[in-house]
């Protein structure tokens, strides 16, 4: 009576062990599901954020930014993901917020980068003028990005106050990302998060419900 007692146990077990991982494994093919259903073409925008390379372009020298040259190569074999539009602005507010309405307005734009102005300097306002405005925050993607930044730079990371969110297009929801201005930074980012996920993000801010 005792064994089959046990056997009987024994084999509940397993089953509530065999269920769990049929539910787990359930679970993991939905992001799989939303990432079949991401857009085809995906249309970048790239905004430095430097006073001293604004400086230099309006000077007519030659820009020493490193980042757009980095994410064009990051992206040179990418099917689905182009960098169609770039810009250098100053540490401005005024500029953040024009440049911003002006990609806001493009129809064309899925997702705005912007790199620079989330440190802790008096300059770095890049943060300050457009985080309030996000109307959904990614939180996970700053935390990501901080966790990710640890393995390369260490305790430093946790200066950056790199976030995302959405912002609403003239059609359509725009996925906003504030990355630092280091081009090793970026290319963190594009690498190990948007490359992988912004489809993802971009089916499910603009999925019809």
């Amino acid at each position: 009576m005792k064994e089959e007692i046990k056997e009987e146990f024994i084999s509940s077990k397993k089953y509530r062990i065999r269920n769990k991982m049929v539910k787990m494994i359930k679970k993991t093919k939905v992001p799989q599901e939303h990432k079949k259903k991401a857009p085809e073409k995906i249309n970048l925008a790239l905004i430095i954020v430097s006073t001293s390379r604004f400086n230099e372009m309006e000077s007519g020298n030659k820009s020493s930014d490193k980042t757009i040259p980095k994410v064009k190569r990051l992206l040179k074999d990418d099917q689905t993901i182009s960098l169609t539009f770039t810009s250098i602005i100053p540490d401005s507010e005024d500029h953040i917020k024009r440049v911003t309405l002006k990609l806001l307005k493009d129809p064309t734009i899925d997702s705005i980068i912007f790199s620079g102005g989330t440190g802790l300097s008096e300059k770095d306002i890049t943060f300050e003028t457009l985080e309030p405005r996000l109307e959904k925050k990614f939180n996970g993607f700053g935390e990501l990005f901080r966790s990710l930044s640890y393995n390369e730079i260490g305790t430093s990371a946790m200066l950056s106050r790199a976030t995302a969110g959405i912002l609403r297009g003239k059609k359509k929801n725009v996925a906003i990302f504030l990355l630092p201005g280091s081009p090793n930074a970026v290319r963190l980012a594009f690498q190990y998060i948007l490359i992988p996920e912004l489809g993802h993000i971009l089916y499910l801010i603009n999925k019809e419900e």
